[in-house]
């Protein structure tokens, strides 16, 4: 019954996600139900173990592409060190980055916290016009309220 419930769940939130447009988790849905539903299911716990992981290191080369490619300079960069708002952007990305970290490890230990965290995701997409980036920032922050770290 565990099995067909979380089938059921993962068709209303697809069918959710595609009421309000979010390609982005409509694709990551369609994804795990083709991999619920044939032989892949034998993955299920490399990409419980490693799909985090491998979500940052797509996300990663997606912001470094402009540097990569050369469309952003390295002399913006190092132009940014100078700007006040560039200082701002670079403090705010290692508060995050930080935040981000925390939020992994607290997902991990205490994995019962996912289920709050997709539901304030979904709704922050659907109501906010939100981008499902947030769950590891968003475990982050609660990390800073239910851990002693």
């Amino acid at each position: 019954m565990a099995a067909y419930s979380s089938l059921i769940i993962l068709v209303l939130l697809g069918a959710l996600s595609l009421f309000i447009h979010n390609t982005a988790v409509t694709i990551s849905i369609l994804v795990l139900l083709v991999i619920k539903i044939t032989p892949l299911a034998q993955f299920f716990p490399y990409v419980e173990k490693q799909g985090i992981t491998l979500g940052i290191i797509i996300l990663t080369i997606a912001v470094m592409a402009p540097l990569a490619s050369g469309s952003l300079p390295s002399s913006t960069l190092i132009k940014s060190f100078l700007d006040w708002k560039s200082l701002l952007a670079i403090a705010v990305g290692i508060f995050v980055s930080w935040l981000g970290g925390r939020g992994v490890s607290l997902m991990s230990t205490q994995p019962t916290i996912i289920g709050g965290l997709l539901i304030g995701t979904i709704i922050g997409v659907a109501l906010f016009r939100g981008v499902p980036v947030g769950p590891l920032i968003a475990a982050g922050i609660v990390s800073l309220f239910v851990l002693n770290k």
